[in-house]
C-alpha cells in the first residue's frame, strides 16, 4: 500500500510517497502554489498518479500540544483533500519536522536557495517516516 505524506505550506507543499509495501519512504516532490484549492488539486492528482491508498497530512501543533491557526488551515486542507480523493487523510503531528529538515539539509551542505527548494520535501519525508514507524509498531 502506497502512503503519501503531505507537508502543507503557504507557498510550497512537500510530498513524500512510500514504496509499494508501505514500509520505506521513496520519491519526493514539491508543489509550488499559494492557493489551497490549487494545491489540493495537485496533491490529489499526484496521489492518483502514484497510486496512493492512504494520505497523511502533517498537523502543526505547538510545543505544548495545542493547536493554532496553522493547524486549522491544515485541517481545512485535509478536508478538501478528502473531498477530492475519497480518502480520509490521517492527521499526523509534525512538530519540529521543518526544523529538523533545515538541520539535515544544512548538515549536508545545502544552504540558501538550494535548501529552500527542498526543505518541504524533506519535511514530508520526516512526516512519512514517523508515520511508517508508528504503523510498524502497532
Amino acid at each position: 500500500m502506497r502512503i503519501l505524506a503531505i507537508d502543507y505550506g503557504d507557498a510550497r507543499t512537500g510530498l513524500a510517497v512510500s514504496d509499494a509495501t508501505g514500509t520505506i519512504a521513496g520519491e519526493t516532490r514539491v508543489i509550488r502554489s499559494r492557493r489551497m484549492e490549487q494545491t489540493a488539486e495537485a496533491v490529489a492528482a499526484a496521489a492518483a498518479e502514484l497510486g496512493a491508498e492512504e494520505l497523511v497530512v502533517g498537523l502543526p501543533r505547538n510545543m505544548d500540544g495545542t493547536e493554532g491557526p496553522r493547524a486549522a488551515l491544515c485541517r481545512d486542507f485535509a478536508a478538501h483533500l478528502a473531498d477530492l480523493t475519497g480518502l480520509e487523510p490521517v492527521l499526523w503531528d509534525e512538530r519540529r519536522t521543518t526544523v529538523d529538515a533545515h538541520r539535515i539539509l544544512s548538515d549536508n551542505g545545502r544552504h540558501g536557495k538550494r535548501r529552500k527548494e527542498t526543505v518541504d520535501a524533506v519535511a514530508a519525508t520526516l512526516i512519512l517516516e514517523g508515520y511508517l514507524a508508528y504503523r510498524r509498531g502497532r
